[in-house]
Parts: C-alpha cells; sequence; structure tokens
C-alpha cells in the first residue's frame, strides 16, 4: 500500500523535472507541515536561497498565535513577496512540492500574487 506522503513525493519528483528555477524567473518552492508553513525562493543554476519565509519566522511568529493556518500562510506570503521586492525578484515559477492547490498553498499563492509576485 502507498502512503498519502509517498504519493505527494512521487507528484513532486515528477513536477521537478519540468520546474527548474533560471535567472529570469526563480523557483518559489513550498513546503507545509503539520503545524507551519516554509517558502524560498531558489536559483537552481547556482543552488542558492535567495529569500526565505516561514511561520516560524520572528517577523510573523508573535502574529500568528491566535490564526488560522490559512491565516498564517498568507502572511508568509506576503511576507516572501515584501523580502523578494527588495531582492529584486519579480518573477517565480510556482512549486507547489505536489500538494493541492487548496488551503495552506493557495493562500500562500494568492498572497505573494497581491504582494507583487508574479506566476
Amino acid at each position: 500500500m502507498i502512503t498519502r506522503s509517498a504519493r505527494r513525493k512521487s507528484r513532486h519528483r515528477r513536477v521537478r523535472k519540468k520546474i527548474f528555477g533560471i535567472k529570469s524567473h526563480l523557483r518559489l518552492c513550498v513546503y507545509k507541515s503539520l503545524r507551519h508553513i516554509y517558502a524560498q525562493i531558489v536559483d537552481d543554476q547556482r543552488g542558492k536561497t535567495i529569500v526565505a519565509a516561514s511561520t516560524l519566522s520572528p517577523e510573523i511568529k508573535k502574529k500568528i498565535e491566535k490564526l488560522k493556518k490559512s491565516q498564517a500562510a498568507s502572511l508568509v506570503g506576503e511576507l516572501i513577496a515584501e523580502k523578494s521586492k527588495a531582492s529584486g525578484v519579480k518573477r517565480v515559477a510556482f512549486d507547489k512540492s505536489g500538494y493541492d492547490y487548496h488551503g495552506r498553498v493557495k493562500s500562500l499563492a494568492e498572497a505573494c500574487r497581491k504582494g507583487g509576485l508574479e506566476f
């Protein structure tokens, strides 16, 4: 029997064959655990993380104590958009890491778009 996480990882591997962050559009990858959500913008050619944010970031950590997980994810999206503007990144390829475009992943993506990221 194939577990749910194994199916997600196989979807992620399949998608990663096609999505690759280059200088013109870097890769915005998302990881979510049961409690937190993480997002980072990666330049795959150089193998470097340009910008990173999560619910554990000090800017967000105190704000999310009373919020729902999807609301916390939108705060992470706003923070990653703000940091990417500061570093000069405008266009990204969205890598949802095999997760459904639903709930926390969707609210993070919409907040990034509202913050000015294009994908």
